[in-house]
């Protein structure tokens, strides 16, 4: 299972890329895994304002469906609309194409102590 150092996560199996006040999120390599084949995902709408810990898309996969909870409280201020065609891009390239959303933080600095660091996030995995 793939980790990398330079993000965050949560105890929902979202990655967080920040940059500034801009957070990029996707699902985790975990999560795809568990989910399998990834064949649709609904992405949030640009503009819409989101909650911290909230559900803000839904993936469809072969096992399951799954909400996607943001991970900071923001506006969505970009989604991968090339996910619409491609959904399988989540599997392949969990942290590279396959990311969901950008989100324009609100709270960043109060929010981001509920993120998980990575060594955190591999306990949380391998329990």
């Amino acid at each position: 299972m793939n980790i990398p150092q330079e993000l965050l996560y949560t105890k929902d199996h979202e990655w967080i890329r920040i940059e500034g006040d801009t957070a990029i999120v996707g699902v985790t390599d975990f999560a795809q895994g568990e989910l399998g084949d990834v064949v649709f995902v609904q992405l949030p709408e640009v503009g819409a304002k989101i909650e911290q810990e909230k559900a803000f898309g839904t993936i469809e996969a072969v096992k399951a469906v799954a909400d996607v909870y943001a991970p900071l409280s923001g506006e969505v201020i970009a989604v991968n609309s090339e996910l619409n065609d491609h959904p399988e891009l989540m599997n392949q390239d969990p942290y590279g194409k396959g990311w969901i959303a950008k989100i324009k933080a609100s709270k960043l600095a109060a929010e981001k102590a509920r993120l998980l660091n990575p060594s955190a996030y591999a306990d949380l995995t391998s329990a």
